[in-house]
């Protein structure tokens, strides 16, 4: 069981984790961290009960971590209120569904012996065996591909996702936290990152700082969640139009693809009417198939029986996240409620 060090001599990392009605995943994710390379005086683990009505707490103490219950606030807040709580310099973000491998910490500190750094992001794996959740898990490390590469051009990234990320405390603090009107696990985290790389701070990718993840293994639940980012992407591209341009998360063919899925449809419409739609369709479906091919092409070297469901999945996506985004950008939070970022701890 990990034990919470009161004199924080030693203590290099504070662990946060949000968690609400975590009761099925918890325990998994503090065995994980107990189970660290890094020694344990090392590191805390702090979770953040955020309303939760099943026995969350409860695991939380038995396992270990100091413990902060708060009202119903969401990821951001409960995020932010675990930084005020760290006793360490580099505070560390993982997901209650998540399992850290052992070297996790190790690895996602490692960076910061560079002064210059301040902060960084490692990788998603998972051990799960449905084609979906595998398709997932090779859009992630089509991602991580390009994110190496800006790193290697421009010396740093601009996307750490809370499930794998540090932060140098004072950096987070200093900045406010996440955005608090994220009300969702949704693109907070980049909103952060973006704003922060873009001021001129410099983060790192640790590809070997891993953490095990359960990913959605429906398509269902892979249209909503892709539709929730793209909505919340609409209202981080308000704040910064840029956003939209040249992020480091976003592949540039899934840009073009929900363009493509968008004309898809009026020229679709207008084939009965217009036989000549048809070459027009062709082109769009030829154009969608051609910005498709680096995912199909790492899909066929990494996982090759996922190809059997990659090209409606990819499709799924376009639409979902277009969607989102579109509704994002009509019925979202508008710009000029932007606001600064501020703590939300509850009582």
């Amino acid at each position: 069981m990990i034990k919470p060090n009161p004199l924080p001599l030693n203590l290099y990392a504070s662990v946060i984790i949000p968690a609400y009605n975590a009761e099925d995943v918890l325990p998994r994710c503090l065995r994980a961290l107990e189970h660290q390379t890094l020694p344990q005086d090392h590191y805390e683990v702090i979770v953040i009960d955020d309303g939760s009505s099943d026995n969350t707490a409860k695991l939380a103490k038995a396992g270990g971590a100091r413990l902060l219950k708060l009202n119903h606030v969401g990821p951001a807040a409960a995020r932010n209120a675990g930084a005020e709580l760290a006793r360490a310099d580099i505070i560390v973000f993982t997901d209650a569904d998540c399992e850290p491998t052992p070297d996790f910490l190790e690895r996602i500190l490692a960076p910061f012996d560079a002064p210059v750094v301040s902060g960084v992001r490692g990788v998603y794996r998972t051990q799960q065996q449905s084609l979906i959740a595998r398709f997932v898990q090779l859009e992630y490390e089509e991602r991580y591909q390009r994110i190496a590469k800006i790193e290697a051009e421009g010396g740093t990234v601009d996307a750490l996702d809370t499930s794998y990320a540090a932060y140098r405390k004072s950096v987070f603090l200093e900045a406010g936290g996440f955005d608090t009107r994220y009300l969702h696990a949704a693109v907070e985290d980049h909103e952060l990152s973006y704003r922060l790389a873009h001021e001129g701070r410099v983060f790192r990718f640790a590809p070997d700082a891993a953490v095990y993840h359960w990913h959605v293994d429906s398509i269902g639940k892979y249209a909503r969640r892709k539709f929730r980012i793209g909505y919340w992407k609409a209202f981080l591209t308000k704040q910064q139009p840029e956003y939209a341009l040249n992020d480091a998360h976003t592949t540039q063919s899934l840009k073009v693809q929900i363009a493509l899925a968008a004309l898809l449809l009026p020229a679709l419409a207008l084939w009965p009417f217009w036989p000549d739609a048809g070459w027009i369709v062709a082109a769009i479906v030829l154009a969608f198939l051609v910005s498709a091919l680096p995912l199909l092409k790492l899909i066929y070297q990494r996982d090759r029986p996922v190809l059997s469901v990659a090209i409606p999945m990819i499709l799924v996506r376009a639409y979902a996240s277009g969607l989102g985004f579109f509704w994002g950008l009509v019925r979202g939070p508008a710009k000029s409620s932007q606001k600064a970022p501020v703590f939300r701890t509850g009582p």
